[in-house]
C-alpha cells in the first residue's frame, strides 16, 4: 500500500499535485517539453513511476492541470485585491499591479514552444483559464466607459494592448499604470 501524505487522502491528492507541478516547472526551466517524460516528472516530485498516472493521464493533462491550478489562484488572489477598487480607473490600476507584482510567482504562459507541443483539446481547455483572467479585464474596460472614464472604442483591442503593455519587463509598474490610464483616456 502506498504512503499516503498529508492527514486525509485529499491532503494527499493536492500535495502529490503540487509536487507535480513543482517538478513540471523545475524540468521546463532545463529541457524541453517534448524531452519530459511522465518518469522524469514522478521522479521529480518524488512519487512512483506509476502513481503519477493516478493523477494525471499523461503530460497533456499536467499541464492543463497545473494552468487551472494557477488561474484559479490568480484569480481568487485578483479578485480579493479588486474587491477594494473605488471605481474602474482604481480597478484597473490594480489589475496592473498584481499582474506585475505576481509575474514571479505565478506562471503567466508557458510559451508558443511549448502550446505548439500540447494537444489541440488541452489548448482549448487552456484558453478556457486565459478567458477567465481576461473577462475580469473586460469587466474593468466595460465599467471603465460606461462610467465615462475610459474613452475607447474596440474594446478587444485595448485588452490585447493592455495584455501586451503588462508583458514589458523594462518598465516599472507605475510607468505601466501611468502609460495604460493615459490611452485609456482616464
Amino acid at each position: 500500500m502506498p504512503k499516503i501524505i498529508g492527514g486525509s487522502l485529499e491532503q494527499h491528492r493536492e500535495q502529490t499535485r503540487r509536487r507535480v507541478f513543482d517538478a513540471l516547472t523545475s524540468l521546463l526551466a532545463e529541457r524541453s517539453f517534448d524531452a519530459l517524460s511522465m518518469a522524469d516528472l514522478a521522479a521529480q516530485a518524488g512519487i512512483g513511476r506509476t502513481a503519477i498516472y493516478n493523477h494525471f493521464a499523461d503530460k497533456d493533462a499536467v499541464v492543463v492541470a497545473f494552468a487551472s491550478a494557477e488561474t484559479d489562484r490568480y484569480l481568487d488572489r485578483l479578485g480579493q485585491a479588486l474587491a477594494g477598487a473605488t471605481g474602474p480607473a482604481d480597478a484597473m490600476r490594480i489589475y496592473i499591479r498584481e499582474h506585475v507584482s505576481s509575474s514571479d510567482e505565478f506562471h503567466f504562459g508557458f510559451g508558443p514552444e511549448l502550446y505548439a507541443m500540447l494537444s489541440r483539446e488541452s489548448i482549448a481547455e487552456i484558453r478556457e483559464h486565459v478567458v477567465a483572467v481576461e473577462s475580469v479585464l473586460r469587466t474593468i474596460i466595460d465599467d471603465g466607459i460606461a462610467a465615462g472614464e475610459f474613452a475607447i472604442d474596440d474594446v478587444a483591442s485595448t485588452m490585447a494592448l493592455v495584455h501586451s503593455s503588462l508583458a514589458t519587463r523594462r518598465a516599472t509598474p507605475t510607468a505601466v499604470e501611468q502609460y495604460v490610464l493615459r490611452a485609456l483616456g482616464a
